[in-house]
C-alpha cells in the first residue's frame, strides 16, 4: 500500500505545477436551475479527444446578472469513483449531500478524473477557470477539498496556485512537504483516520508538520479508530463548513 501512495506522489507532481494557456473548449449543456446538481462536460485543456464529466450545483438563491456573488467549493473525489460513469462521483462527500439538502450554501463543482489517471492542477485550474467566467463565483471565497486520491489532489492544487483559495481540506490524503512554503500562505484544515492501513496517518501528519514549521496556518483532526472512512464524519459536520467560510482570499 506504500507502493500506492508513493505512485500516487509521483503522479501528483507531475502534474501539480504544469503550466498553460489552454483554449476554451465547453461540451457544456444550459445552465442548471439553481438547487439542482446538473451533469456537464468539458474538454482536455490540451487534448481535445478527450472529454470530462463534472456536476456543478447552485445555491438555492442563486440569480445570474445580479451582484451577488456566491462561495465556491471544489470535491475531488477517490480512486474508487474514477471512470465514465459520473453517478459514481454522488457516493461521497457535497456532491451526496446536495442530493439531499438542496440549501447548500455553495457553488459545488465536482469533477471525474478518467479510469487510469490522477488529478491533474492544470486541467482542474482549467475548469475553475470556466466556472469563474460563466457563473458569479465570489473568488475571495474559493475552497478545495477531496478525499484519498482527492486528498493528494487538494494537496498538490492548493501548492500550485495557492492563491486561488481561501482554505482547502484535504482527507486522508498526503503530499510533499517541500510544498510547505507555497502552502503556508492557506488556511488548512486536514483530517485522517488513525487506524487507516490505505493512506497511512503520516501522510497527512507530516504535511501538517511541515507547514507549521514553515510558520503557516495548518490543523490536523485525527479520528481515533477510524480506517480510511474518515470523509463521511467530516462532511456531516456543520462546524466543517463554517470554518470553510470563515475564510477569505486576502
Amino acid at each position: 500500500m506504500r507502493g500506492l501512495v508513493r505512485s500516487i506522489s509521483v503522479l501528483l507532481v507531475l502534474g501539480a505545477f504544469a503550466v498553460g494557456s489552454p483554449s476554451r473548449g465547453r461540451l457544456d449543456a444550459a445552465p442548471p436551475e439553481a438547487g439542482k446538481q446538473v451533469a456537464r462536460a468539458f474538454l482536455h485543456p490540451r487534448d481535445t479527444t478527450q472529454k470530462f464529466g463534472y456536476y456543478l450545483y447552485l445555491p438555492t438563491d442563486y440569480v445570474a446578472g445580479t451582484e451577488k456573488s456566491w462561495p465556491l467549493l471544489l470535491f475531488l473525489h477517490g480512486m474508487g469513483e474514477r471512470g465514465e460513469q459520473l453517478s459514481l462521483i454522488k457516493r461521497h462527500g457535497p456532491p451526496a449531500l446536495v442530493e439531499r439538502d438542496p440549501k447548500y450554501p455553495f457553488i459545488v463543482v465536482s469533477p471525474q478524473c478518467p479510469d487510469g489517471q490522477m488529478w491533474n492542477s492544470d486541467t482542474l485550474s482549467w475548469l475553475l477557470d470556466e466556472i469563474e467566467s460563466d457563473f458569479a463565483v465570489d473568488k475571495k471565497r474559493i475552497y478545495v477539498t477531496g478525499l484519498s486520491m482527492g486528498g493528494f489532489g487538494t494537496w498538490s492544487l492548493g501548492a500550485s496556485t495557492p492563491k486561488r483559495f481561501a482554505a482547502i481540506a484535504p482527507i486522508c490524503g498526503g503530499g510533499r512537504p517541500e510544498w510547505a512554503d507555497q502552502l503556508k500562505q492557506v488556511p488548512i484544515w486536514a483530517f485522517h483516520g488513525d487506524q487507516d492501513t490505505a493512506v497511512l496517518l503520516h501522510e497527512s501528519q507530516r504535511m501538517v508538520d511541515a507547514i507549521q514549521a514553515a510558520g503557516g496556518n495548518a490543523k490536523l483532526t485525527i479520528y481515533p479508530g477510524v480506517g480510511h472512512d474518515s470523509w463521511t464524519q467530516t462532511y456531516a459536520d456543520p462546524k466543517f463548513y463554517e470554518w470553510l467560510l470563515s475564510h477569505e482570499q486576502k
